[in-house]
């Protein structure tokens, strides 16, 4: 079973950021996966690829959510890189 790199992008003072954090640890914790977050403002490419769609979920590099997450729609996407 693959090992998913989950990343969730954030900035400072973003409500949308504490929410997302929450719901990709639930989605984690009940896959019995570790997830990190990255802060976007000390780099400046990041801060110029997502500024506008912050806070976002990567998945092995790929971009897989933004703004809301979609919590059902993340655990699907993870599930489906551990069986690969």
């Amino acid at each position: 079973m693959a090992t998913p790199d989950i990343v969730l992008l954030t900035k400072a003072d973003c409500h949308l950021c504490t929410e997302a954090r929450a719901a990709v640890w639930r989605v984690t914790a009940a896959l019995g996966i570790e997830w990190t977050e990255r802060g976007i403002d000390a780099d400046p490419d990041l801060r110029d690829r997502f500024a506008e769609e912050i806070p976002v979920v990567l998945v092995n590099g790929v971009q897989r959510d933004f703004w809301k997450i979609d919590e059902q729609r993340l655990e699907r996407t993870i599930r489906k890189v551990m069986e690969a």
